[in-house]
């Protein structure tokens, strides 16, 4: 017996989505993440991408894209495909239920292929084990338990994914932004840093970061998106992304 799910809209209503009633939830994250991508892409591999989120919504922006939808469980890869299909996106998106620590390699699945990929979307597990408590739900604390190691592997992964000179995407914890720039050096460089703030004066919550594959460009931090402003109404920038599906950057 399937669990309980609901269908949900992103982007002002232009992606419904199927996922579980419980566990890790598409929110606010996927689709900053997609709105990251520079819309000049072609080639999308969206890595961890639960039921789909973040590819489907850079599909939706940007028709003349065709993506690959990685996740490894398959419960959740099998409603991501459903969604590519509800979405009227089934034609240019496939989804792979598979480990992203083995894509792009001799025994890893055959797609995304070594270097075939102009843009990579990634929201890596995050928040340390030490410091952070453990959901007691399986789903979401898998997609949300990470360590260095696994960030710096994700990030490999999503080189080997990569033609030279393709983007890779990523949304994490501000808190990690050590982390993040050492798994990028020596493979990615030109990294633009945007922090996400929930309001005026308010620390970030999210940090996004864009970085090109093979460059070695010094990385430039970006002004900040605000979410809400003092009384908690959404921003028009905020609104602009979270429901008008414009591109950030």
């Amino acid at each position: 017996m399937n669990p309980p799910a609901t269908t949900d809209a992103i982007l002002g209503g232009r992606v419904l989505l199927r996922q579980p009633e419980r566990g890790h939830r598409v929110g606010h994250d996927a689709v900053l993440l997609a709105a990251l991508a520079p819309a000049t892409c072609r080639a999308m591999a969206d890595l961890g991408s639960g039921v789909g989120g973040a590819g489907l919504a850079f599909l939706a922006r940007v028709p003349e894209a065709h993506g690959t939808l990685v996740e490894i469980d398959p419960a959740l890869a099998a409603l991501a495909a459903e969604n590519a299909a509800a979405n009227g996106l089934g034609g240019r998106c496939r989804v792979v239920a598979a480990d992203v620590l083995r894509l792009a390699r001799p025994s890893g699945p055959a797609e995304p292929a070594a270097g075939a990929a102009d843009l990579v979307l990634m929201n890596p597990p995050f928040n340390a084990e030490g410091a952070h408590q453990t959901s007691p739900h399986g789903g979401r604390a898998r997609a949300h338990m990470a360590d260095d190691d696994l960030l710096r592997a994700w990030v490999t992964a999503a080189y080997r994914c990569l033609a030279p000179g393709g983007v890779l995407c990523l949304i994490h914890r501000p808190e990690e932004v050590g982390a993040i720039l050492s798994a990028l050096a020596g493979r990615f460089g030109a990294a633009e840093l945007l922090p996400v703030h929930p309001r005026p004066g308010a620390p970030a919550i999210r940090l996004l970061v864009r970085a090109v594959k093979g460059r070695r460009t010094a990385p430039r931090l970006l002004p900040g998106l605000i979410l809400a402003d003092a009384e908690g109404a959404p921003t028009a920038a905020a609104s602009a992304v979270l429901r008008d599906a414009t591109a950030l950057g």
